[in-house]
Order: structure tokens, then sequence, then C-alpha cells
């Protein structure tokens, strides 16, 4: 019996595949340059930030001085001093009452949406977290500034409104859409067979909730408080317009103080570049940096281990 060759390829079949090839290289370079830029970015901004304030850690940087003096003064000709712990205070209260805000918010919106809801009212209550979180952050500075600033003086009696308060409910506002899909994440990827057992045992549908779902996404709902936290940590525009922007260790919530991000904004633009106030701008921009990276680092890995399980 005679065989027959396999057909050979046309000239434009041989020009396609050529084509295809090329094309698929080239979108895996650009795949390659996209995912490694991320990396690049955040190297190439420590590194500028790093160099920058590296006049001020080499040679004027006090331990002492810079991390547990209250007493912020940059300006003063004699003897400036620059001491960020009211700074550090200040950041620290307002992003504390911010998850005091919005962990019961998020987690309250991530168990309506991840176990209660169904349908088309699920899938709207995903897309208005999201809208939610798109809302740009001077657009909120500016709902302290107006709204929260006069209702707070009205309803408690205080000579200014712009304080802890304020920001720590703006910010909790801003940081419960993030904190919301990531939670909502993590319940979602608790296996069904353990509400199924749960109920097998007569466990109501809050008893599954409470005493299986939740323990079982505890790592991802600890991942994102801790994504929370760092958003709230670095937020600028919405601390700067609502705290009062005062250096003050807070005794109350109703106290006017200052962030760290909120002095850098504030203050970079009018200072000389190289002077001792610019360097120590970058040298909080380094701190603040290191921080939130760690924050955000460990909550990364904590999503990732509960994924893993």
């Amino acid at each position: 019996m005679e065989r027959t060759s396999p057909a050979q390829p046309t000239a434009a079949e041989f020009d396609r595949r050529n084509l295809d090839w090329y094309i698929d290289k080239l979108v895996q370079i650009l795949v390659f340059i996209g995912g490694i830029s991320a990396i690049v970015f955040i190297i190439g901004i420590f590194a500028f930030v790093t160099i920058e304030g590296a006049g001020f850690l080499l040679d004027d940087f006090s331990f002492k001085e810079f991390f547990l003096s209250p007493f912020w003064e940059p300006s003063d000709e004699d003897a400036p001093e620059y001491g960020i712990l009211a700074l550090v205070a200040g950041t620290a209260s307002v992003t504390g009452l911010a998850m005091i805000v919005a962990i019961p918010f998020s987690l309250g919106a991530a168990i309506f949406i991840g176990e209660f809801a169904t349908g088309r009212t699920r899938e709207s209550l995903k897309v208005l977290v999201e809208l939610l979180a798109a809302i740009p952050s001077v657009v909120w500075g500016f709902i302290g500034l107006t709204i929260m600033n006069p209702l707070i003086i009205d309803l408690f009696d205080v000579p200014v409104g712009l304080n802890v308060l304020n920001a720590g409910v703006i910010l909790g506002l801003m940081a419960a859409p993030i904190m919301t899909s990531i939670a909502e994440d993590a319940l979602k990827a608790v296996p069904d067979r353990y509400r199924e057992a749960a109920e097998a045992l007569g466990a109501t549908q809050w008893e599954v909730i409470f005493k299986t779902v939740l323990p079982a996404a505890k790592n991802g709902l600890l991942g994102a408080v801790l994504l929370g936290v760092g958003r709230g940590f670095g937020e600028t525009m919405a601390v700067l317009m609502a705290t009062g922007h005062s250096v003050n260790i807070p005794d109350s919530l109703f106290d006017p103080v200052r962030a760290l991000t909120a002095t850098i904004a504030a203050e970079l633009g009018e200072t000389a570049v190289g002077s001792d106030h610019y360097q120590v701008l970058f040298t909080i921009g380094i701190f603040l940096f290191l921080v939130t990276f760690v924050i955000n680092l460990t909550a990364d890995l904590i999503v990732r281990g509960i994924r893993d399980q």
C-alpha cells in the first residue's frame, strides 16, 4: 500500500506561524517588563528617598532626639529641633481610631456579602464597595473639612472640629472598602464542607459563621486588618485636611494633631533643597516607607498563607 507524505505548509501558513511566534514572544516580554517594573519602581523610590535623606542620617541623626522628642521646630534659625514623637503619636492615634471604626463595618459588610447576599444583590454590593474605594482622598478630606467639622462642633460642643475624631472617622471610611474586599475573599476561601458539617450538627446560620467560618478565616481577616492599617498609616491629603495639623501629643479625641505624611506634604514644597529640614523630611519618608512596607508584607504573607491552606 502506497504511503502519502504529509502536506507541506504553504508560504502563507509558514508566514502566519512565524507571526504568531513573534507575537507570543512580544507578549511574554511585555508581561515580564510589567511584572518586574513594580519591583524596579519600589527599589528606585526607596533609593531616591534614601539618597536625599542620607546627609541627615550620616551627620546629624540622633535616635533619641528624632524618635523620643515631641518638639518639631525645623524653622527655628537658632536651634532647630527635629523630634517626631508628636507626629508619630498623631499618626498612631488617627490610625488606631480609624481601625476601631473600619473593622466592625468591614467585617459586617464582608459577612453579609459573603454569607447572606446572593445573586444580583451580592454583585451590586461588591461593585458599590469598589466604587467607595475609588473616591479620591482629597474628596474625603473635603468631607471632613466641610461636613464633619461643624457636625463635631455642634454635637460635642468643642471649639474646633478638626481633630483626631474627625480624621479617624474619615480614615476609617477610606480604609473600609479594601478591608471588606480582602475579608470577603478570606470568607469565600473557607471550604463549603465546613459549613455543611456545622449545619449537619444542628448549628444555626449565625453559629456556623461565628464558630466555624470566622475561626477558619482568621488569618485572612488579620491580613485584611493589616492592609487597612497600612492604608491608614500612609494616607496624606485626607489626614492633612481633617486633623487640624497641630504638632501635639493628643490627650483626647478632640485634640488636633499632625501626621507624618501630612508634615511631608505641607512642608516639603517650602524647604530649601539640600537643607537639614529638607533632609529630615526625607528621613521621615524613609521611616514611613519601612513601616508601611513591613505592614503590607506581613499582611501579604498572612493572606498567602490562608490561600495555600
